[in-house]
C-alpha cells in the first residue's frame, strides 16, 4: 500500500509540487488568520443571572431572588453545577454547563426558564444575563484624562460628568467593535435626581413616601394622543412629561390642600448628585478616575480585538469624539501579553530551525540533503496551522509549545529517507529511470519503520489530549499540536521527500555522511591516544 502511494507520488511528481506550494499558500494565509491569544481559555461553559435588588440585605436577597432562581434552573439540559452569590442588593447565579453545550444554546435554555420566573420576583426586580464573555475576557483597559489633569484631585463634578460620558458617550461607540461582548464601567461617580423628603414635612401635609414616589412615577413619562387631520396634512397630538431637570421633579404636584396644591418641592430636597459608593478607581496612586474594561466576546479572537478597539480609541482620540477633550489612555492592553508570548514561542522556533539546519549540514555532509530536509520543516508547520484553524485551536503558548516540542521530531523522518535515498543513488546508475527506480526502492524500504516510528511518539501523547476539564483545555492543545506537526511530518517524509529528492539530490559513493566517516577512519588513533593517555 505505502509503496503504491510512493509509486504514484513519484510517477506524479509536478502535481506534487504544484500541491506543496498550493499547501505553502494555503498555510501561510492560515498563519495570519490563526487565533491568537496568551493562554489557552480554560473558563468552562456557564450562564451568569445577575440581579439588582436595592435595599435588600443578603439574607433577603437569597430567599426572595436567589432561591426561586435556583428553582427554576434546577434540571436544565447539561447542567453540571449551580452555585450563587448573595450580597447586599445583588444576586449572582452561576450555572456551569458541560463543554459539549454550545454557550448560546445554553443561554436560551436559562432565558427560557427566567419568563417563567420573573413574574414571581419582587416588584422592580428584573433578573438579567451576563456578557458572552469567560474569565479571560477582559482584554483592554483604559481611563478617561484631560491633558490638563496632571497630578491635581479631581472634583465631584468632573468625576460625575466624565461618568456619565462614560456610561452615555463612549461605552456605545466601543460596544458596536465586532468582537467585543460589553463596556464594564469603573470609578467615578454615578449621577442621579435624587429626592431627599423631609419626614416632618410629610406629616405636615399628611402624606405618606409611598405617595411622593408614586407621583413622581405618574409624572414622568410621555402620552399618546393620537392624530389630528387638518386638510392634506395631519399633526401627532402628545403629552410630553419626562422629567428633564430636577426642578421638573420638584414641580410635580402631590396634591391639594385647601385648594393649594402641594408639590414635591413643599416635602422634599430635590437635587443633582451622586449614588453609594462601593469602590473607586485610583490613577497612578494619585487621584481618583473614570475606568472601563472592555470584555471580549467568547472564543474571539484576542489580537483581532484589541487591535479593533485600539484604532477606535485612536481615531475618538485624534477627532475629539468626546466632550470637554476627554481623551482614553490605556493601561492595560492584551496583545502586549500576547506579543511578548508568541515572540517567545517563536523564537524558540527560530533557534530550534537554525540549530536543525546546522546539525544536518554538519552530519549530512550534503548541503543538497539539508534543503531536502528543510522544506519539511517549512511546510509542516504551515500545515499545521491550517490544520489548528479547522480544529478551533488558537496559537498560544501551549500550543506553539507543542509545535516547538515538535520541531526536532518533525525531521526524523525526512532525514531517515533522504539518507537512504542519498546512499542508494551513489550505486545507481546516471538514467532517470533508474534513479526514479532507486528512490522508490530506499524510500519503500525504510517506509514501514518510519510509520511505526511517527505512530509510537503520537501514540504516547494520546493520553493528554484525553484529559477533559481543566486540565483537558489547558494540556491537550499541546498534545494535539504535537500530533498534528508529527502526522504532517510523516505524510512530507514519504510523499513529497522523494519527489524532491528526484530533483536536488546528485548521489554520494559512500553510506556514512563525512563526519561519521572521519570519525570511523580515526576510531583507532582516537582510542590509542585515550589509552596511553591513561597510562
Amino acid at each position: 500500500m505505502l509503496k503504491s502511494l510512493i509509486r504514484a507520488a513519484l510517477t506524479q511528481r509536478l502535481l506534487v509540487l504544484v500541491i506543496a506550494i498550493v499547501l505553502l499558500g494555503f498555510g501561510g494565509r492560515a498563519a495570519m488568520r490563526l487565533s491568537v491569544d496568551a493562554f489557552p481559555d480554560v473558563t468552562n461553559v456557564q450562564v451568569q443571572v445577575a440581579t439588582e435588588v436595592p435595599g435588600r440585605s443578603p439574607e433577603e436577597v437569597e430567599r426572595f431572588v436567589t432561591m426561586p432562581l435556583e428553582v427554576a434552573m434546577t434540571g436544565l439540559p447539561g447542567l453540571t453545577e449551580m452555585r450563587a452569590l448573595n450580597r447586599a442588593g445583588l444576586s449572582l447565579v452561576t450555572l456551569v454547563f458541560t463543554d459539549k453545550t454550545d454557550v448560546y444554546f445554553a443561554r436560551q435554555l436559562v432565558m427560557e426558564r427566567l419568563l417563567e420566573v420573573t413574574s414571581r420576583m419582587p416588584e422592580g426586580v428584573v433578573p438579567v444575563l451576563g456578557p458572552v464573555s469567560t474569565g479571560l475576557g477582559e482584554v483592554y483597559q483604559y481611563t478617561l484624562v484631560h491633558p490638563d489633569d496632571g497630578q491635581r484631585k479631581l472634583s465631584d463634578n468632573e468625576l460625575m460628568e466624565r461618568r456619565v460620558i462614560q456610561d452615555w458617550v463612549l461605552r456605545p461607540m466601543l460596544r458596536s467593535i465586532p468582537g467585543v461582548a460589553e463596556i464594564n464601567s469603573m470609578g467615578g461617580l454615578e449621577r442621579q435626581f435624587q429626592v431627599l423628603v423631609n419626614p416632618d414635612r410629610l406629616r405636615h401635609y399628611r402624606l405618606s413616601l409611598r405617595e411622593v414616589l408614586e407621583a413622581v412615577e405618574r409624572n414622568n413619562a410621555n402620552s399618546g394622543g393620537g392624530l389630528l387631520r387638518s386638510s392634506a396634512e395631519q399633526y401627532l397630538i402628545r403629552g410630553v412629561g419626562l422629567i428633564q431637570t430636577a426642578d421638573d421633579i420638584g414641580n410635580i404636584i402631590l396634591k391639594e390642600s385647601g385648594d393649594v396644591p402641594v408639590f414635591v418641592r413643599d416635602v422634599a430636597q430635590v437635587q443633582v448628585g451622586a449614588a453609594v459608593r462601593q469602590g473607586a478607581v485610583v490613577r497612578n496612586g494619585e487621584t481618583e478616575a473614570v475606568a472601563g474594561i472592555v470584555m471580549m466576546l467568547r472564543g474571539a479572537n484576542a489580537k483581532e480585538v484589541v487591535g479593533r478597539v485600539k484604532t477606535k480609541v485612536d481615531e475618538i482620540n485624534q477627532k475629539g469624539m468626546l466632550p470637554g477633550g476627554l481623551q482614553i489612555e490605556a493601561f492595560y492592553d492584551r496583545t502586549e501579553l500576547v506579543d511578548s508570548a508568541l515572540w517567545m514561542v517563536t523564537k524558540v522556533l527560530l533557534e530550534g530551525i537554525v540549530f536543525i539546519i546546522i546539525i544536518l549540514l554538519l552530519f549530512l555532509g550534503d548541503v543538497r540533503s539539508s534543503l531536502v530536509v528543510v522544506a519539511t520543516i517549512v511546510i509542516t508547520p504551515l500545515v499545521t496551522f491550517m490544520m489548528m484553524n479547522q480544529l478551533g485551536l488558537s496559537a498560544n503558548l501551549m500550543s506553539l509549545g507543542g509545535l516547538a516540542i515538535a520541531i526536532g521530531l518533525m525531521v526524523d523522518g525526512t532525514v531517515v529517507v533522504v539518507e537512504n535515498v542519498f546512499h542508494k543513488l551513489g550505486q545507481a546508475g546516471p538514467s532517470r529511470a533508474s534513479r526514479l527506480r532507486t528512490i522508490l526502492e530506499a524510500t519503500s524500504e525504510i517506509a514501514k519503520p518510519t510509520v511505526y516510528g511517527m505512530s509510537i511518539i503520537i501514540l504516547v501523547f494520546l493520553p493528554l489530549m484525553t484529559l477533559t476539564g481543566m486540565e483537558g483545555k489547558m494540556f491537550a492543545p499541546l498534545a494535539l499540536t504535537i500530533a498534528i506537526a508529527l502526522a504532517v511530518s510523516l505524510a512530507v517524509s514519504l510523499f513529497l521527500s522523494p519527489v524532491l529528492c528526484s530533483y536536488v539530490l546528485r548521489g554520494g559513493s559512500d553510506h556514512d555522511t563525512k563526519p561519521i566517516a572521519f570519525l570511523k577512519r580515526h576510531y583507532l588513533t582516537v582510542l590509542h591516544v585515550a589509552l596511553g593517555a591513561e597510562k
